[in-house]
């Protein structure tokens, strides 16, 4: 039996963070929006109304890293940011590798919405989906 859980991603940058919603029954995701950080630090009060409008069980966060899996100065931030969404919100955190996610979001806004629709923030959030979608695939592969 499954047990239905809500889950939001975040695709975390320096200067924009990505956010998806999903939910574990059929695997999906679904972008949200774009959250603004100076220097990395997000705009907290917008987290805060995100997380008190979904109520997560889980939260996921892109973990960027290297194509030969090595670490990379972006991905100290990011344990950061996911550190301290945990000490924030008591929020189970998992971290999933995002290589290729930015890429593979900019070839489906494209063919969705040709060039018009290249923006910043739109990639971002549909990467934080994607990342929450394999999640949800590797995931489920285990179980």
């Amino acid at each position: 039996m499954i047990i239905y859980q809500t889950l939001l991603s975040f695709d975390f940058g320096m200067r924009h963070i990505g956010v998806a919603s999903g939910q574990n029954v059929t695997g999906t995701a679904y972008p949200l929006n774009t959250i603004t950080a100076k220097n990395g630090t997000p705009d907290w009060n917008k987290v805060n109304i995100l997380l008190e409008e979904w109520k997560p069980d889980r939260i996921i966060v892109g973990l960027p890293l290297n194509m030969d899996g090595s670490e990379q100065m972006i991905t100290i931030y990011t344990r950061k940011f996911s550190h301290c969404l945990y000490l924030r919100y008591n929020i189970p955190i998992s971290l999933q590798d995002e290589r290729l996610t930015t890429k593979e979001a900019r070839a489906k806004l494209f063919d969705r919405e040709g060039f018009k629709a290249f923006r910043k923030r739109n990639i971002d959030s549909i990467a934080a989906a994607i990342i929450l979608e394999s999640w949800l695939e590797q995931d489920y592969a285990l179980s």
